[in-house]
């Protein structure tokens, strides 16, 4: 029983010397690990211009689905898939023999109106009738030929014609079918122009300018000129993006509606920014900061940042000309930590 017991004091005590003496070396380890060992650059602004680039896709001039505003059975089509067609050419036209015989009626119906008219106006004039009596044959003449100009607008709309100069699109169906206002029978759009229409951050809305001219450029590498033509006024609540449109310039051949572009657009000239490495920011929940070395130790410093192009972000504010700051090794500094700069970059 002593024996045990003697033993187990034993073992006790070489265990508490052994973790004393873990400790007393992590602690002389620590002491003895030294300055860290950091690259740096130095905080200076450059001449820099803002290059935006953004998606973008290519929009005709104009762009229309054909469609009947009345329901009918086709009787003439004249829709030639690829084919340029001038404004104004019928393209679809709609059976329309009913509507034809009643404008017959109602010519008939005038002829002998405007007869009855006339001999009532000769009556009136000879005081053989009442004003009333005339006014209703005047009446009757009247109401007729607003029933021949509801007939003749109605027969315009079982003709389809171009609105507009340009190609036609596929068409979807032929001679004989019946259709109705919901069917789309072909496209048109005109490629004599061609637009873009891209999106910017609504913080670049003060450089956006109507007559400004900017690059696209195109999936098979070829660059094209765009002057900007109109700004959405409404900004986009769900993306805080705004809309805009430009005019294609110049020789756009290769290019087709709906094709995707990349859009590069200038912000404006040259300007001085503070420029760093993104690598040098440290993001946390609320702020974005950077390890700034003072008198040889870390300073963990706030700061704003504007632009971002690539690899480099701009700092607005936190960060003055000739500051150090370290580019490497972030995670393992903390405030206060003694470093020692390896080399300026």
């Amino acid at each position: 029983m002593f024996k045990s017991v003697f033993y187990l004091i034993i073992g006790l005590s070489l265990f508490l010397s052994a973790c004393s003496s873990n400790k007393k070396g992590k602690s002389e380890n620590a002491k003895s690990s030294g300055p860290i060992d950091v690259d740096v650059s130095i905080a200076k602004v450059v001449d820099y211009a803002n290059i935006i680039e953004a998606n973008g896709n290519i929009l005709a001039q104009d762009f229309v689905e054909l469609k009947s505003e009345i329901s009918g059975r086709i009787v003439f089509l004249n829709i030639k898939e690829g084919a340029w067609v001038s404004e104004g050419t019928l393209l679809v036209k709609l059976n329309d023999e009913d509507l034809q015989a009643q404008l017959r009626k109602y010519k008939s119906q005038l002829e002998l109106a405007v007869i009855n008219e006339k001999r009532l106006n000769s009556l009136y004039l000879a005081k053989g009738i009442n004003a009333a009596d005339y006014d209703q044959a005047v009446n009757q003449v009247n109401n007729i030929e607003a029933d021949i100009a509801y007939t003749d607008a109605l027969l315009r709309k079982t003709e389809i014609r171009a609105p507009f100069s340009g190609v036609i699109g596929l068409r979807n169906v032929s001679k004989g079918a019946i259709i109705n206002s919901q069917d789309v029978l072909a496209t048109l759009q005109a490629k004599e122009g061609l637009k873009v229409d891209f999106v910017l951050p609504e913080s670049y809305v003060s450089a956006i300018k109507n007559g400004s001219e900017v690059d696209v450029i195109s999936s098979f590498g070829s660059t094209f000129k765009a002057r900007i033509i109109g700004v959405e006024p409404q900004i986009n609540t769900a993306t805080r993006n705004i809309k805009i449109r430009a005019l294609l310039l110049g020789d756009i051949a290769g290019l087709s509606p709906g094709a995707f572009v990349k859009v590069k657009f200038n912000e404006g000239a040259e300007r001085k920014r503070m420029l760093v490495t993104s690598n040098c920011i440290i993001p946390e929940t609320r702020f974005k900061k950077m390890a700034v070395i003072k008198n040889g130790k870390i300073v963990m410093t706030v700061v704003e940042t504007g632009i971002r192009n690539g690899a480099f972000v701009e700092i607005t504010n936190g960060l003055n000309i000739g500051d150090t700051f370290a580019i490497n090794g972030l995670l393992y500094l903390k405030p206060d930590a003694e470093v020692k700069v390896r080399s300026v970059k």
